[in-house]
């Protein structure tokens, strides 16, 4: 990359840290500067603008949000097995701190949830697309027999969705560190009440990776 560019992403993984922890309307391009040791007008150059920074910063978070939720994704059969995929990385990443004040958009949701604008677009075109690629495999899931024929997959979407928002709460607000195991408990056993015949045999098979005991099943 060009020394400008190079430059422009080294500062927007500085920001995106600062960010998940203090928010993205606290993070002003004079703190920022002030952080990094640089001129206001050196960081204009680069955004131009407050929202232009915030723009930029999600855009980043969101790239690698999706990288950690697509690990190994394309290595396992699509519906329930890579149903199970997405969610052993969903849950991992809430884990793993990749952001320093744990998971960014659930934090950038609650911030910008009641706020229009273009931040707030932005934030939700990354989580409708997390939700989209969960609801289309569990679809195939359905398709393929994996899940019962009654399976509400939107409302299991929801649920799904609400274990790996727990998981970070109990991490980040209760500093409870059993809060990804107990999703992945959650999440392995609202996928078995859903199970088909078929679909129990592949949860089988998941159980070691979310931590299940012959006893919990």
């Amino acid at each position: 990359m060009r020394k400008g560019e190079r430059s422009r992403q080294e500062i927007l993984r500085i920001a995106v840290g600062l960010a998940s922890e203090e928010g993205l309307s606290g993070l002003s391009i004079g703190r920022l500067a002030k952080e990094l040791k640089m001129s206001k007008s050196g960081l204009y150059t680069h955004f131009g603008s407050k929202e232009n920074l915030q723009l930029a910063i999600v855009e980043l978070a969101a790239e690698m949000v999706r990288m950690e939720l697509a690990r190994s994704i394309e290595e396992v059969g699509e519906g329930l097995p890579r149903v199970c995929q997405l969610m052993s990385n969903w849950v991992r990443y809430v884990e793993s701190g990749i952001f320093r004040g744990g998971c960014f958009f659930a934090a950038a949701a609650l911030e910008f949830d009641g706020r229009p604008g273009s931040v707030k677009e932005s934030i939700v075109e990354l989580m409708r697309f997390c939700l989209d690629i969960l609801e289309m495999e569990l679809g195939l899931a359905k398709e393929q027999e994996h899940l019962q024929p009654s399976t509400n997959t939107s409302q299991l979407v929801f649920d799904l969705h609400a274990s790996t928002q727990e998981a970070n709460w109990f991490i980040q607000l209760m500093s409870e560190p059993r809060g990804g195991d107990w999703a992945r408990h959650a999440i392995w056993k609202r996928l078995a009440r859903e199970a088909a015949p078929l679909g129990q045999e592949i949860l089988e098979d998941w159980k070691e990776r979310f931590r299940i005991s012959e006893e919990e099943r």
